[in-house]
């Protein structure tokens, strides 16, 4: 069961996991020491999957995004398996949702420019039998906030 002291810990190591551990400690109120076996019970529960670094994604040269809605005709086990590994080895799809409505999957790609989407298009369609496929361009991000909400952990 997570008490506040670990949401606390949870929320501040996943806005700046590199925050040291004195710092850590002392605003959750407790010692360095057990800040330490706090946080190495929640990666072993689970409640941490992964450290990672968030990079600037125009000082990297892909700053455009594309939404890609996709709409199949068909629902089968294998065809999902296909698409799963169609998608998973293409580094520039960085997400992709199964979803409930009129579409069936969203992906979210980021790409250098247009020519470059198309490029990564023909690849995906290349590999999985697609119905319908509309691309959308992000014009302007408004909000990107990585962190989750830690207040429903454990409860």
């Amino acid at each position: 069961m997570l008490d506040n002291r670990d949401r606390k810990l949870l929320d501040l190591l996943q806005r700046d996991a590199d925050i040291p551990l004195s710092d850590l400690a002392a605003r959750v109120n407790l010692s360095p020491s057990a800040c330490s076996r706090r946080i190495t019970r929640l990666r072993e529960e689970g409640y941490i999957a992964r450290h990672v670094v968030v990079l600037d994604r125009v000082r990297m040269n892909i700053g455009t995004t594309v939404f890609v809605m996709i709409k199949t005709a068909h629902h089968t086990a294998d065809w999902l398996e296909r698409f799963r590994s169609g998608v998973a080895d293409i580094l520039e799809i960085i997400e992709v949702h199964r979803l409930a409505g009129n579409l069936d999957y969203i992906i979210k790609i980021v790409v250098t420019d247009i020519a470059h989407y198309d490029a990564i298009y023909k690849r995906l369609v290349s590999r999985i039998d697609l119905f319908d496929v509309s691309a959308y361009i992000s014009m302007e991000t408004l909000k990107d906030e990585q962190a989750v909400p830690t207040r429903y952990a454990g409860l």
